[in-house]
């Protein structure tokens, strides 16, 4: 079955291709200074019906070399039945796209990184006639990213060694530099990365942590962090709901520039209080003027 953690092994390269020169760094091989590199179709289906499918597929292309395609497959636990399959998604793309194929195995644990190294050959009496080496990534020898510095400015390649080393006691210290970068982020990249280990870690103990990590609540309260920010954004938008159900049970009719107004407005304290004078108001209008004052005494 395919899991979140899978998903996330292999996904990220598609997402965050910024990670693929510091993780063949890691492996000892050079990777271009410049190059593109976008997803192909990973389906390796042939006009029989058998599915096969590549976890994921890009094609590189360098600057100043030839293109060629890297194979990503998850690995989380020894498969006999991968020799094969390997051995023919490699075979298939290079058929296909007539272009050198490389074949990178990411893993959570040392054992499966160990067996997953291969090589796997395919041959009889004495004599190979295909062997399949993949390059592999796990533990062992992906970095263990645990300073803020490197975390901050290296946020994709943090989050794939936390989920790489997720099982490993190093793990916890490289969620919380991760966790200290996302403050200082732009806020789609930190929502980003926040949903990204929250789905491909799960129900883990690192999943746990990282939900820990992230909560407001426990670790940003009152600092105005875009954590925080986010958060209460998505309060007002639930808050700006019940201002809308409020009227209507009354049977207070909404403009539509009044009802865009309401659901547009992201200050949780604004909606607030327009939600304690929903229940007063003859006109939705009069939500938007400011709160009249009381009159003084005489």
């Amino acid at each position: 079955m395919v899991t979140s953690a899978h998903e996330g092994m292999h996904r990220i390269f598609e997402e965050r291709p910024e990670i693929l020169a510091p993780v063949f760094g890691a492996l000892g091989l050079a990777f271009p200074e410049k190059a593109a590199a976008y997803a192909i179709t990973s389906d390796v289906t042939e006009t029989r019906p058998l599915v096969r499918h590549v976890d994921t597929v890009l094609r590189i292309e360098p600057s100043d070399g030839d293109d060629f395609l890297l194979a990503v497959e998850a690995q989380e636990r020894r498969d006999p039945d991968k020799s094969a399959s390997w051995a023919y998604y490699v075979a298939y793309l290079q058929s296909k796209y007539r272009l050198p194929v490389l074949l990178l195995v990411v893993c959570r644990d040392r054992a499966t990184a160990k067996w997953a190294a291969g090589p796997f050959e395919c041959g009889a009496r004495g004599w190979t006639v295909q062997r399949t080496h993949p390059l592999v990534v796990g533990p062992d020898n992906l970095p263990a990213i645990t300073d803020r510095r490197t975390a901050a400015e290296k946020p994709a390649m943090t989050a794939f060694s936390a989920l790489t080393h997720a099982n490993s006691t190093v793990g916890d210290a490289i969620l919380d530099v991760l966790g200290h970068a996302l403050s200082g982020m732009e806020q789609s990249a930190a929502q980003y990365f926040s949903q990204f280990l929250d789905t491909a870690l799960g129900t883990t103990p690192a999943g746990e942590k990282w939900r820990n990590i992230v909560s407001f609540v426990n670790y940003f309260p009152g600092r105005g962090t875009l954590l925080e920010r986010t958060f209460n954004e998505g309060e007002a938008m639930g808050e700006a709901k019940g201002v809308l159900r409020v009227l209507e049970v009354r049977g207070v009719p909404v403009p539509e520039d009044v009802r865009e107004q309401i659901t547009a407005c992201t200050d949780l304290t604004r909606v607030s209080e327009w939600l304690d004078r929903a229940g007063t108001v003859e006109r939705a209008e009069d939500l938007l003027t400011d709160t009249p004052e009381a009159p003084e005494s005489v």
